[in-house]
């Protein structure tokens, strides 16, 4: 199955203007921009045969192609990556089976997150959609509950049925739970990292349903598909032992900058 990455990107963040040009120095002293690590992460997926930026702004187009990133230019009439995604996907020449929505926003994400995307919506025929989901463990958890103690709007949540399909998705910790339960050896708590799958006639589809409120109101794209009736498969991932983290707020730089190091990735 062809599969195409595209790495949506937007200056005008009404969080973190910028985001996608923020620097973030590695464990031996490189400083590059969140974007171009992104897109390094990308690059080595060995099961997508071709990688592309998709943004609105010419300082990202600028930026991206002076360290050697393929660029669309989409409108600024994208709500969301989703959008953007399928605005580029009408653009290009080519044809896939499958895209790959990756983040700009996540460079710890590991590359075997997206071959998993890949071979669940080879083995999954019910499903166009699919993402994964990260169990926490206690440290995990205690910061994304940290953050919303101190009102910020942090890493999102995800609960789903016994066959994988996501129930919700939500920047509040889900599912709700006893105050002690934290200090167990399972934490049932769910991170959703922010890469989706899509097979491609999805995509359209998406564009002409239109916000709904449930989307509005969380600030999640992927809750366009569930207010939809369409599923969403949420593929439970293995970090193996590595860092992740998003990063959705100033505050996050210094936090992925000392994964980056502990991990010795330059």
């Amino acid at each position: 199955m062809n599969t195409l990455i595209i790495i949506p990107a937007r200056y005008a963040s009404t969080r973190y203007p910028g985001k996608p040009l923020v620097m973030l120095k590695g464990a031996n002293g490189r400083n590059l921009t969140l974007l171009q690590r992104s897109w390094e992460v990308a690059k080595t997926v060995n099961e997508a045969q071709r990688v592309i930026i998709a943004t609105d702004d010419i300082r990202i187009k600028n930026h991206a192609e002076g360290f050697g990133a393929e660029v669309v230019m989409t409108s600024e009439d994208c709500k969301n990556g989703t959008e953007r995604c399928a605005e580029a996907i009408g653009l290009i020449k080519e044809t896939y089976d499958i895209v790959i929505n990756f983040q700009g926003d996540a460079p710890l994400t590991p590359k075997w997150f997206v071959t998993d995307l890949i071979n669940a919506l080879k083995d999954n025929k019910n499903f166009s959609v699919a993402t994964p989901a990260l169990g926490c463990d206690f440290k995990m958890a205690s910061d994304l509950i940290n953050d919303r103690k101190n009102g910020r709007v942090g890493g999102t949540t995800v609960v789903f049925g016994k066959n994988k399909s996501a129930l919700y998705f939500s920047k509040e910790v889900l599912p709700f739970m006893p105050s002690d339960s934290l200090h167990r050896n399972r934490v049932p708590i769910y991170h959703h990292v922010g890469v989706y799958g899509y097979r491609v006639d999805i995509l359209s589809r998406y564009r002409n349903w239109g916000s709904g409120k449930l989307e509005s109101n969380e600030g999640l794209e992927q809750l366009r598909f569930l207010e939809n009736n369409e599923e969403i498969l949420c593929v439970e991932s293995d970090s193996k032992g590595l860092k992740f983290w998003e990063l959705n707020n100033p505050e996050d730089v210094v936090k992925i900058e000392s994964f980056l190091y502990a991990m010795g990735v330059d």
